[in-house]
């Protein structure tokens, strides 16, 4: 009795813990350098050719290569203690992530969150709008797509609402309503 009491405790420790796990492996993110910032980055991406970071954000683009690599264009966001992309309106730019197969562009569409650590191979220069955007381009070595999240959608009437004259038939509703006696 007293192991099983035991493994009870034990367990949501154990669960909690799977739960705190990071996305990226431990190896990768010995070898992340974390003192570099995106802003950085940003300035001088060739300055940086060959150090490791670990950035997240939102995907705006998926391209697939014809030679059967993928381009992921992303949104930088901050990344919380788990390594996920925090939902806010701060962003320092965006950056591209050169991964060595296919991806389908389905999965990674348009704001879904990933995080990716990866080597720094330099820059990559292209339009946005009628712009030239220099984005730092990322080499993945790994990558992880989050969850999405859906949340339920309310009716007008909070479930707690109560009409007492629900009850009644429509004409009994009436007479109440209209004939009583004060």
């Amino acid at each position: 009795m007293v192991n099983r009491c035991r493994y009870l405790l034990l367990f949501p420790f154990f669960i909690f813990t799977l739960g705190c796990a990071h996305v990226i492996s431990n190896d990768l993110r010995a070898n992340v350098d974390l003192s570099l910032t995106f802003t950085q980055v940003y300035q001088d991406p060739n300055a940086y050719k060959g150090k490791f970071v670990m950035w997240g954000g939102e995907i705006i683009k998926t391209l697939n290569q014809k030679d059967g690599t993928t381009e992921i264009e992303v949104l930088q966001r901050p990344l919380n203690w788990r390594g996920e992309p925090k939902v806010t309106h701060v962003s320092e730019g965006r950056f591209l992530v050169f991964v060595e197969k296919y991806l389908d562009p389905y999965i990674f569409r348009r704001g879904r969150k990933i995080t990716v650590a990866g080597e720094i191979k330099g820059e990559k220069i292209k339009p946005v709008g009628e712009m030239d955007y220099r984005y730092p381009l990322l080499l993945s070595k790994e990558f992880y797509l989050w969850e999405e999240y859906y949340y339920p959608v309310y009716s007008y009437y909070p479930l707690y609402y109560y009409d007492p004259w629900w009850d009644y038939p429509y004409w009994w509703r009436y007479h109440l309503y209209y004939h009583r006696r004060f």
